[in-house]
């Protein structure tokens, strides 16, 4: 229950919860930024940018707010509901081809595109990666039912676990020895 905290707990500047502005995208009179996941490890904030009519995914490195590109996602706007793995790997969400909303997953490490075929004739909603990106589960509304879905992923996309690959440039942590 959320009466009973002290304003340190929800977002003041005192106390010993920091608080920190999403570094600005583009941002203009009159755009939003929504939706927002954190990789697992905070390296990476993926949110949804409203800007002049677009709603399109942002991903950027985190404190400092580098955007960060990623390859299959312009021009398939709206997007929405992201998600991203331990590493910030995979980035998960919905994006739209033609008339049809589209689950999918990028691997930033091999470029990558994974669209995920959902049962029936449902529209994906809202997702959730785990976040060694072994399921997903997916928020689809079919003939005005709502239903929540969990697809494993786990013979499909690699294991993102804390220690393992960074996506930037593929190669090992830097504590990892060769």
């Amino acid at each position: 229950m959320l009466l009973g905290l002290s304003p340190a707990l929800v977002g003041c500047s005192s106390g010993w919860l920091g608080r920190r502005q999403a570094a600005p995208v583009g941002l203009s009179p009159g755009s939003n930024r929504l939706d927002p996941a954190l990789s697992g490890n905070g390296r990476y904030l993926a949110s949804v940018l409203e800007e002049r009519g677009r709603v399109r995914l942002v991903l950027q490195e985190q404190p400092g707010g580098a955007v960060v590109p990623l390859r299959h996602w312009r021009g398939r706007e709206p997007h929405s509901s992201p998600s991203l793995s331990w590493n910030g790997r995979y980035v998960a969400g919905l994006m739209q081809q033609g008339p049809r909303r589209l689950a999918v997953v990028e691997d930033r490490l091999t470029g990558r595109l994974l669209r995920l075929p959902l049962p029936g004739q449902g529209s994906p909603v809202r997702l959730s990666l785990a976040p060694d990106a072994g399921r997903l589960a997916v928020q689809v509304v079919k003939q005005g039912q709502w239903q929540v879905e969990v697809l494993d992923l786990s013979g499909v996309l690699e294991p993102d676990r804390p220690g393992g690959t960074t996506a930037v440039g593929g190669g090992p942590d830097r504590g990892e020895a060769n």
